[in-house]
């Protein structure tokens, strides 16, 4: 009988973090902001982007500038997989991240382990 309740309660543990981590991102996501001038700031800090939904024009470059607070190895990396680009976080300090013109539609970015979730909405 222990063992029964060991092993359901490790099941509910192990769905409790999948939909954590992957599927409820979308009804974590913020409201999205427009990045109108050209010193647009994410924050990484305790397990979030912070703006996570970043409105861009379509078909011009921009810049974001990521300041990251979170020592932890996840954080250390900025990836946007459908733009082909990724960028290396310093601790404590802001780094520019350029991403090119792009078609308009979503584009998720996230650290190395896909935990720190957000998109760009290309309009």
């Amino acid at each position: 009988m222990m063992t029964l309740l060991v092993n359901v309660t490790g099941l509910v543990l192990i769905v409790a973090i999948v939909w954590w981590f992957w599927l409820a991102e979308a009804g974590r996501e913020s409201e999205p902001v427009r990045a109108t001038d050209e010193e647009m700031e994410v924050l990484v800090k305790d397990g979030v982007y912070e703006p996570d939904h970043i409105r861009l024009p379509a078909g011009e470059p921009a810049t974001l500038y990521f300041r990251r607070e979170d020592p932890s190895p996840c954080a250390e990396y900025v990836l946007f997989p459908d733009l082909e680009v990724s960028a290396q976080l310093a601790v404590g300090e802001r780094t520019p991240v350029r991403l090119p013109a792009a078609e308009p539609g979503k584009y998720p970015f996230t650290c190395q382990m896909q935990m720190y979730r957000g998109s760009l909405s290309i309009e």
